[in-house]
């Protein structure tokens, strides 16, 4: 252990930590890549050649010119998975086929007017109410 002081220790820890995190980056861009469907075939070719060949200056060049897209990208994932989730939620928790829907089918329709704000808050409170009794 007198061979690697501390100070070495927390050093290779940090670089080593910081490999990692760039690891993450790198295939963070790489599935960027594949996901971007404004990118045509060559241009996602030769940014993932450019990515491999110098990863470092092609992750960063890609961040920098691609960055902001690259969040848009994840937030629009991120809302159709919620999407998608949502929907699985409302037909799993609806009556079974034929019986009508019953309450949870009408407050999940109220639920949608007020989203899309065909209706207030406040019709939509009453309207629940007026479901729940």
């Amino acid at each position: 252990m007198d061979d690697y002081p501390l100070l070495n220790v927390f050093w290779t820890m940090l670089w080593f930590f910081l490999w990692i995190m760039w690891l993450f980056l790198l295939f963070k861009v790489i599935t960027d890549i594949f996901r971007d469907h404004s990118l045509n075939g060559w241009a996602k070719a030769g940014w993932l050649i450019f990515c491999i060949v110098l990863p470092y200056l092609g992750v960063l060049v890609y961040v920098i010119a691609r960055g902001k897209s690259m969040g848009a990208r994840d937030v629009k994932q991120a809302r159709e998975s919620e999407a998608a989730f949502q929907d699985y939620i409302r037909k799993t928790a609806g009556t079974p086929e034929g019986g009508g829907g019953g309450a949870t089918a009408e407050l999940a329709r109220l639920a949608d007017l007020k989203e899309k704000g065909a209706i207030t808050p406040e019709e939509f409170e009453k309207a629940k109410a007026k479901v729940l009794a």
